[in-house]
């Protein structure tokens, strides 16, 4: 299939199920694995998976093959193979973590909308070269972002002064825990 004829039929599946900020992007000078990048969001896992099934279904019925669907039990991001074509379908917050566009960004694809007629830039494209690439800022791991958390919700408590001895006694040993835990329990 031709891989214009592909790419319409791919953008007209997605706007089917009504996908939300489709680019299309022509990697023809960055991979030679595919031709062009489809990025599309949905809104819920199960629209993700609908997105990512119609597509699959859609080009099937064009006459295509789909070489792979991978994501679709989780939702937040499904990938559709299509051999010259690879559609990226993401909830946002994913799409923005990722940040796909930025690799693939270089050439957008200008195209018409199918349903409207009216003439729409799917991914905007000031000149050829590639937008700047900005800074992201570096994400916080689960455990540091847990602790500012639970410093910001709850205020500290006032330990008892058993429970400060606890604590700035270091531990030795079991046989010393031991011993420690029976004179606990018989003062």
């Amino acid at each position: 299939m031709d891989i214009r004829k592909l790419q319409r039929v791919v953008v007209d599946a997605l706007e089917d199920v009504k996908a939300q900020n489709i680019k299309v992007f022509n990697t023809i000078g960055l991979s030679d694995m595919f031709d062009r990048v489809v990025l599309a969001s949905g809104t819920s896992n199960r629209q993700t998976r609908a997105l990512a099934y119609r597509v699959a279904q859609q080009v099937k019925e064009a006459g295509g093959h789909v070489v792979s669907v991978e994501g679709a039990d989780a939702g937040d991001w499904v990938l559709v193979d299509l051999g010259d074509l690879v559609v990226h379908v993401m909830q946002p917050a994913i799409r923005d973590y990722y940040g796909l566009e930025e690799i693939w960004g270089g050439k957008p694809v200008k195209m018409k909308l199918g349903d409207s007629g009216a003439k729409r830039i799917v991914a905007h494209a000031s000149s050829d070269a590639p937008p700047p690439v900005q800074p992201r800022p570096a994400a916080k791991t689960t455990r540091e972002s847990q602790r500012a958390r639970k410093r910001t919700a709850a205020p500290a408590r006032k330990r008892s002064t058993a429970q400060q001895a606890r604590r700035s006694t270091p531990a030795k040993g079991p046989a010393k825990r031991a011993a420690a835990r029976k004179r606990a329990r018989t003062v």
